[in-house]
């Protein structure tokens, strides 16, 4: 398979297409983003620093895949992403997370990628270490051995003792742990119970903080001082041999981890590559109300979002991040704002806009059946966990997706979202009886979908309630 990584602009919108229907512009604008990540790392030095990335603000009714396009980037991305909302940040003053929050999480996240793949490259070795750290309690050394330990104490192994005459023991004693290693491979050896002697997790007193703008590393900060005061202790624990396999496997993997090295790149990943998601940015736009009610510190947002998103440098645990090559993705409904009510100088930072379109009968028709996690299928696979053979006919599909458009052109425009509510009430009873009713095959037509939705949707005050 294709790295991630360069995946051209048509392999990305081949891989969205999989979970998403339609919003094609919308789908071409992140893929064209994503692909220029790529590039501007394959242009020379010094120009490459100048090239800022363009960010993009996408707008359109909920349930029309916004939030879905993020969800799917952030796993084609391999960089550091993350997507949060808006709306939960505060102007500096008031109590809350400001947004400089959102790149130390964004940093903390890249650590994390980094460490996964530092544990993948070594999981070799950790786990020869914690199978001869289990071979020494199985088989502890012998007169001609002397043993080692650490300086920690929690890794231990054997050396031949120069002084000691070679004896025709050590031969056998080598045979006989091979042949012990080759029955913990084997898993002879599972039903086995071991004294294991393994480091705790650090211990430390709970620091809680109320915390303003600039110090939301302080509880963090403290806590890293305080597990330094309180070093980690040992415990002997009793646990069958596969569990003291993977317990000795993670602790050998912490010690072979050079957490500076992770740190260093996890850095320069959040710099060179890191993407942030920010949705429902319109709950941040003022309608120019003035400053009571919900719009207090709404236009502080704005300011305070400008500097991160122009490029910035924010201070993190794990050292000073620059946002100037950060990319920023915006989404919002704007149902009761528009782009324009934004500052002016936060519309300049988001050049390009897309706008997502609304979903007919067609679309919804397309998102019960095509994608990869579609709706149907998730619910045949539910139903077949209970030994029940759920059919739909293709008439059937079609009156879920009419019924779907017409509650959402008589009520509220939730989009795709609508065809949860429909299908959840359309298989209300066999979800419920689908346990008494093992080895049958049940057939979804139009007839039954109409037979359960008419009433509802007929009534228009009622299916505001369970529509």
């Amino acid at each position: 398979m294709i790295s991630n990584q360069s995946l051209t602009p048509k392999e990305i919108l081949i891989e969205l297409d999989k979970y998403i229907v339609g919003q094609p512009d919308a789908k071409r604008s992140v893929a064209i983003a994503l692909r220029n990540r790529w590039r501007r790392r394959q242009v020379p030095s010094p120009l490459r620093e100048e090239i800022a990335p363009k960010n993009i603000i996408m707008i359109g009714p909920t349930g029309v895949g916004k939030t879905e396009i993020a969800r799917r980037l952030a796993a084609l991305a391999q960089s550091p992403f993350i997507k949060v909302e808006a709306s939960k940040y505060t102007e500096v003053g008031y109590v809350g997370r400001d947004v400089e929050s959102m790149v130390r999480d964004l940093v903390d996240l890249a650590v994390n990628m980094v460490k996964e793949e530092e544990k993948q490259r070594i999981e070799g070795v950790a786990e020869a270490n914690a199978e001869d750290r289990i071979l020494n309690i199985l088989l502890p050394p012998g007169p001609n051995t002397a043993s080692t330990i650490g300086p920690d104490d929690t890794h231990s192994f054997t050396i031949q003792n120069p002084d000691l005459p070679v004896r025709k023991e050590n031969a056998e004693e080598n045979s006989t742990r091979e042949k012990f290693r080759q029955m913990l491979r084997d898993g002879r050896l599972d039903d086995r119970e071991l004294e294991v002697s393994l480091s705790e997790s650090k211990s430390m007193p709970m620091v809680e903080i109320m915390t303003t703008s600039g110090m939301e590393d302080m509880q963090s900060n403290l806590q890293d001082a305080f597990s330094k005061i309180f070093p980690r202790k040992k415990k002997t624990r009793k646990m069958k041999v596969p569990e003291a396999l993977e317990a000795t496997k993670k602790e050998e993997m912490e010690k072979l981890i050079d957490m500076d090295k992770v740190i260093k790149e996890a850095l320069k990943r959040t710099e060179e590559s890191g993407i942030i998601f920010l949705d429902e940015i319109d709950k941040v736009a003022s309608r120019g109300g003035g400053g009571q009610g919900p719009e207090v510190s709404r236009e502080g947002v704005q300011r305070d979002l400008l500097p991160i998103v122009e490029g910035a440098t924010v201070s993190t645990k794990h050292g000073m991040v620059k946002t100037d090559h950060v990319l920023f993705i915006a989404s919002g409904a704007f149902h009761m704002s528009k782009p324009s009510d934004l500052i002016p100088e936060l519309q300049g930072r988001f050049p390009i806009r897309v706008e997502l379109h609304s979903l007919g009968k067609d679309e919804f028709v397309r998102i019960l059946t095509e994608p990869e996690n579609a709706l149907i299928k998730q619910y045949v696979a539910l139903m077949k966990t209970e030994g029940v053979d759920l059919i739909f006919e293709d008439d059937a599909i079609e009156a879920i997706a009419s019924i779907a458009v017409e509650v959402n052109e008589r009520t509220e425009e939730i989009g795709a979202r609508r065809l949860h509510t429909v299908m959840e009430r359309v298989l209300d009873v066999l979800s419920f009886e689908a346990s008494e009713r093992p080895d049958e095959t049940f057939v979804v037509t139009s007839a039954y979908v109409r037979e359960r939705l008419n009433e509802i949707v007929k009534d228009q005050d009622l299916s505001r309630y369970i529509l």
